[in-house]
């Protein structure tokens, strides 16, 4: 886990950044993002409660170029759980080149290029996720990617990672496309088609239908993934629904999202090991939650206060946060 040594290290570092911040004008934002809880639950009739530390961020953002650009987040409060991904507290750190009017070059750490709004929101505004996104070794992974707008807010992007499915760098890779566009500019979506390597060095296939509808003040998720191994017999035998609501009014947010996770249990391979390492065969997990966000400043990126209850079937336990998030800029250009 990483020290408070470290911590301070780096919360130096940030420091000493914005000292120099003229004569560093390659950074364009240098800012720190927290979230924190009361967190109470109610499991078999026993209550417990807790504060708790949800998020502490460190993010920065900048050019190097006018055609070359960096990002870097570094989650402050995260553990290294395995000493073979010494940045699994990294989330960004990267470069993206545009080497032509319409194309990108992205190389280091970046978000993995899978479907769906619940798997690429940013982890500090989600406040309870699916057993697939809980249970993937890592949202965010070394590789490449190419993004190609071939038409004005629709991006292809094709992208060669380590895989979600190993420990940190283990010669195991995915190889995504991912569409970023829509049908219409109240219909927006985040497709992708997925080969992930898992730790047995087999290929299980995602398909991901991520779609977001702008219906006035109201925004409504529509999610559909499907998940597949190599000699598994039925298709749509193990996939993931999801919808999510958000209702806007003036500083207020009212929400919901559900989910439901299915995989048959006969998706096992010749040895008797899952097709499947992020949704266990034999699940069938409902999910669900509501709450409230008010926004008490003009800029909602500054202060959002919360209060959600959620609770999943394959856990059992209910959930209910009372909490605070907010930000602080160092630099903003």
């Amino acid at each position: 886990m990483m020290t408070s040594k470290r911590i301070l290290i780096l919360c130096a570092g940030a420091l000493l950044l914005a000292a120099s911040a003229a004569a560093q004008p390659a950074i364009t934002q240098l800012y720190f993002d927290t979230r924190a809880s009361f967190h109470q639950e109610v499991d078999g009739g026993q209550y417990n409660s807790q504060f708790t530390g949800d998020h502490f961020n460190l993010n920065i953002r900048g050019q190097l170029t006018d055609r070359l650009d960096f990002r870097v987040r570094q989650r402050l409060n995260k553990k290294v759980f395995d000493e073979r991904n010494m940045f699994n507290a990294t989330d960004f750190l990267y470069l993206r080149w545009q080497f032509a009017p319409r194309w990108h070059l992205t190389v280091g750490k970046n978000a993995l290029m899978i479907g769906g709004y619940e798997f690429d929101a940013v982890p500090i505004d989600v406040y309870y996720y699916s057993n697939f996104c809980n249970n993937l070794y890592q949202g965010f992974a070394f590789g490449i990617n190419t993004e190609y707008e071939f038409l004005p807010g629709q991006d292809l992007v094709l992208q060669v990672c380590n895989s979600p499915l190993s420990l940190g760098f283990q010669n195991l890779y995915a190889f995504n496309a991912e569409w970023m566009g829509g049908f219409a500019p109240w219909w927006r979506t985040l497709w992708s088609v997925n080969f992930v390597q898992d730790e047995f060095h087999r290929t299980i296939n995602y398909i991901a239908l991520g779609n977001r509808l702008h219906l006035g003040n109201v925004d409504l998720d529509v999610e559909w993934m499907n998940r597949a191994g190599a000699g598994q017999q039925r298709f749509f035998s193990d996939y993931t629904v999801i919808s999510k609501i958000i209702w806007s009014v003036g500083k207020w947010n009212l929400c919901a999202k559900a989910g439901y996770e299915s995989n048959a249990p006969e998706n096992v391979d010749a040895e008797g090991r899952a097709y499947d390492l992020a949704v266990a065969p034999g699940t069938k997990n409902i999910y669900a939650g509501c709450g409230v966000e008010f926004f008490p400043l003009p800029n909602r990126d500054r202060l959002r206060l919360h209060a959600v209850y959620f609770k999943s079937s394959s856990i059992g336990i209910d959930n209910f946060d009372i909490g605070i998030t907010w930000r602080l800029d160092i630099i903003a250009r």
